[in-house]
């Protein structure tokens, strides 16, 4: 739904997308998105509809800035951080970790550039 209502296509979806988020605004209810949702619509963006990789979190804070849509997790957060498109880790990466740290006290991983998060441990 996500998707559809950043890209427009196809028109029918966007149309009901949009008409659902409507309705529940109108009936005072959140329309809640998941960080997975989120995740996936950024490489959506960027594979399947050319959005270069620096405008996809762009479009992603803007449309939970503007959107009657609340996130379910730490996605919004995440996109807040400057230079996404070329930090690394990632944006999933980053998002995955924000997760795991509203629950556990440190991440564990293998990927070296966990080290650059705070309360990260990286394996070798």
């Amino acid at each position: 739904m996500v998707l559809r209502l950043l890209v427009g296509e196809p028109r029918p979806q966007a149309e009901r997308a949009l008409g659902f988020v409507s309705e529940a605004r109108n009936r005072g209810d959140e329309t809640v998105v998941s960080d997975i949702v989120v995740s996936e619509t950024y490489f959506a963006l960027q594979y399947h509809y050319g959005v270069p990789k620096g405008e996809a979190p762009r479009q992603l804070r803007n449309f939970f800035e503007s959107a009657d849509i609340v996130s379910s997790g730490c996605a919004p957060e995440v996109l807040q951080t400057p230079r996404l498109a070329s930090a690394k880790p990632g944006f999933v990466d980053r998002v995955i970790h924000a997760g795991y740290l509203r629950k556990a006290d440190r991440l564990v991983s293998f990927d070296r550039s966990a080290n650059k998060l705070d309360r990260s441990i990286v394996l070798r």
